[in-house]
């Protein structure tokens, strides 16, 4: 499976961008897709997730009602749309897949990777 990120760049506080997921290989490989963030020096951490037919999402309590996680199936993508972004935001953000069927939030329990994409919020 591969998984590749697009769509982070710079905006400024109170902005919104999406960036999206993009996978490749057998569906069944990514039943649930997350996406997860990074600043260096620090761990990754969850963002939000969404089941495979896209009826079950999570999120973390830092983008609840901010951030919107969405995915086509026949398109293969998965989308997280961010709104009034902060500066906290800040971070590189990764795709993740894992080939079972339950919503988790925990990074080890993720099999496949994307390489990431910069968010940077910034006056």
């Amino acid at each position: 499976v591969d998984l590749m990120e697009s769509g982070g760049g710079l905006v400024q506080p109170g902005d919104s961008l999406s960036v999206s997921c993009a996978a490749s290989g057998p569906p069944w490989r990514f039943n649930v897709v997350a996406w997860f963030r990074q600043v260096p020096g620090q761990e990754r951490d969850f963002v939000a997730a969404i089941s495979r037919r896209g009826d079950s999402t999570e999120y973390a309590d830092s983008v609840k009602g901010r951030f919107t996680i969405s995915r086509d199936n026949a398109e293969n993508l998965v989308i997280l749309q961010m709104t009034n972004l902060k500066p906290e935001d800040t971070a590189v953000y990764f795709c993740a897949a894992r080939e079972e069927f339950s919503l988790v939030t925990w990074s080890q329990y993720f099999d496949y990777w994307g390489q990431g994409t910069q968010v940077t919020v910034s006056s």
